[in-house]
């Protein structure tokens, strides 16, 4: 069983893949298109760092996923966005987003610009996925998913500072994969033109959150997930 985990980043989709029982060493690729990894020979479990499920309208603190796993995570809990409404995310213009945002919120809310940047690739996965791929394909957190493996703490640096990779904060949580059996060198590799160290640490903890899933012992946050209009499940999962 191959398992990947899953990150966007500038140029596509950073992916680190394994097999379920260590007989290889891990593999890291770039992909431009999330498709790309649907093929039939791809990865069985992918964990992606994305919203799965949008919804129709946005309540408070957004969908149920994002309410549930915020005060797991202490000071790291604003690297959860709150997910707008489908019409709102399936907007190009900046300010069509923020109007179909309003109007289908409540209370009424416009998108962050931070947000919007990630409509494209959120999109992209919405446009892919169905029910049945639900089997193959889960939304993940990184830092959900380096709580679970901290003990269930969150993280003590953040991640990024002023919107900059912050050196500390990244290598915290290399120590922490490190602990957990990541390759140390595969960690300190030069990740892909057009992504950065970043994302290769969040792709490294999604696989390991992807081999959790595979093994049965991850759990989707709330537990009694909602389901939105496409019949997709609103679920992060570590």
């Amino acid at each position: 069983m191959k398992i990947a985990g899953v990150d966007g980043c500038r140029a596509g989709w950073i992916v680190v893949t394994r097999d379920l029982e260590g007989r290889a060493p891990p593999t890291l690729d770039l992909v431009p298109r999330f498709a790309d990894l649907l093929t039939p020979d791809g990865p069985d479990v992918i964990a992606v760092d994305m919203p799965i499920g949008l919804p129709e309208r946005a309540g408070p603190g957004g969908r149920g996923a994002e309410r549930a796993v915020r005060p797991l995570l202490g000071p790291r809990q604003s690297s959860v966005f709150s997910v707008p409404a489908r019409s709102a995310v399936w907007c190009q213009d900046y300010g069509e987003a923020c109007r179909a945002a309003l109007a289908a919120s409540d209370p009424p809310r416009k998108v962050s610009k931070q947000a919007f940047h990630l409509f494209p690739k959120i999109r992209e996965i919405d446009a892919l996925m169905t029910p049945e791929l639900e089997a193959r394909v889960y939304e993940v957190h990184p830092e959900v998913a380096f709580w679970r493996l901290n003990d269930e703490c969150p993280m003590a640096l953040p991640k990024k500072v002023k919107s900059r990779a912050n050196p500390a904060g990244l290598e915290e949580r290399a120590e922490l994969l490190a602990r957990h059996g990541v390759d140390p060198a595969f960690l300190a590799q030069r990740p892909p033109r057009g992504a950065g160290r970043d994302d290769l640490i969040d792709a490294c903890v999604n696989a390991v959150i992807a081999a959790r899933i595979a093994h049965g012992t991850a759990t989707p946050f709330p537990g009694n997930f909602e389901r939105d209009a496409k019949g997709l499940r609103m679920a992060i999962w570590a």
